[in-house]
């Protein structure tokens, strides 16, 4: 099946945390602001779009306290949560339609991101889909965070 991830928004890292660890038997993510989808790494694959979006290098993103810090997991890592960035937020919130069609289309075509092509129209839905989580988490106060469930 493959590796999920569920990018989602939250009050805080305790908040956040109990997205994923849970005693009601729903999983992960439940009743939270998300979306879910398959291959896009917030490490990894989010870093370039990351920096095309906020106008941030790599090592400033890197350097960044809120990029993937761990806030928890569930047992030995069966599912783990890690923090997006403020600045990743804020600037997603505030991008329209056109703009993350263009970054889409650069985004797909970085060398080394994608196991296969990558399809522009598919990242553009997934960044239109956090973009409009991002920009309610903005007008609630919330902070960005990505579940991993290999």
């Amino acid at each position: 099946m493959g590796v999920l991830y569920g990018y989602f928004a939250a009050a805080d890292d305790d908040d956040a945390l109990r997205a994923v660890v849970r005693d009601d038997d729903q999983p992960s993510g439940t009743g939270y602001d998300q979306l879910v989808v398959k291959v896009i790494d917030p490490m990894l694959v989010l870093m370039p779009a990351e920096e095309l979006i906020t106008g941030r290098s790599a090592a400033e993103v890197e350097a960044d306290p809120r990029h993937c810090s761990l806030v928890g997991m569930v047992g030995d890592g069966e599912v783990v949560v890690v923090t997006l960035t403020n600045a990743l937020r804020d600037a997603l919130a505030t991008r329209d339609g056109r703009s993350l069609r263009d970054i889409a289309t650069n985004w797909s075509t970085v060398e080394g991101v994608f196991r296969h092509e990558a399809d522009p129209e598919d990242l553009t839905g997934f960044l239109d889909g956090l973009s409009e989580i991002a920009g309610r988490a903005v007008a609630r106060g919330d902070r960005l965070y990505c579940w991993l469930c290999p």
